[in-house]
C-alpha cells in the first residue's frame, strides 16, 4: 500500500487544503506537488503575486507565512500509476483528529473532485466544526483547462485569510 505525507499544519493555519493522494512522483521525492507539470506550487504564489521558489522547504515556509495548511484525505491506498481513477481499497487521515487540534481551521478546500468525493465518503460535510468547503479545480494536469481559468477559483484564498 502507498501511504501519504504527514500534514504541513500549524497553530496559524486557517485554510485546510486536502488533496487525494501524493502521485508517484511526489512519493519518489517525498514532497507534496513535486511533478513539475501539477500546478499547485505555481497558484499558491500567484494567489498571492509572489515569485515561486524551486526550493521546497521555502514553499513549506510559503504555506505556513500565508496561514495554508495541506493534507490528503486519502492515509493509505492502492494505485498504479498517478491518476486519482485507479485509486483503490482507500484509508482516510484522521481529520477529525486534525482539526480538533488546530481549531483556527475554519475552510477546507479541496484540491479537485477525488479529493471531496473521499472526503464525502469517509467523513459527509456535517462535522462538528465550523467549516466552509470550497471545490477547487484540479492542479493536476490531468485537469486540463487553462492554468489561468483554475487561478481564477483558486484566488478564493485571499477573500477567506
Amino acid at each position: 500500500m502507498l501511504e501519504s505525507f504527514k500534514p504541513i499544519v500549524d497553530e496559524n493555519s486557517k485554510i485546510l487544503v486536502l488533496g487525494s493522494m501524493p502521485g508517484e512522483e511526489s512519493l519518489r521525492q517525498n514532497q507534496y506537488y513535486a511533478f513539475k507539470r501539477n500546478q499547485f506550487w505555481d497558484i499558491i504564489y500567484k494567489v498571492f503575486d509572489s515569485e515561486k521558489s524551486d526550493e521546497y522547504e521555502e514553499k513549506v515556509k510559503f504555506l505556513r507565512e500565508n496561514k495554508i495548511a495541506l493534507w490528503d484525505v486519502i492515509y493509505k491506498c492502492n494505485r498504479e500509476g498517478s491518476l486519482d481513477s485507479n485509486i483503490k481499497d482507500e484509508i482516510p487521515n484522521d481529520i477529525f483528529n486534525l482539526l480538533n487540534k488546530y481549531p483556527n481551521i475554519n475552510y477546507i478546500l479541496f484540491n479537485g473532485g477525488k479529493a471531496e468525493k473521499s472526503f464525502k465518503k469517509h467523513f459527509g460535510f456535517k462535522l462538528p466544526y465550523n467549516i466552509e468547503f470550497y471545490r477547487m479545480p484540479s492542479t493536476s494536469p490531468a485537469y486540463t483547462i487553462k492554468l489561468k481559468e483554475k487561478l481564477k477559483d483558486w484566488m478564493i484564498i485571499k477573500t477567506l485569510l
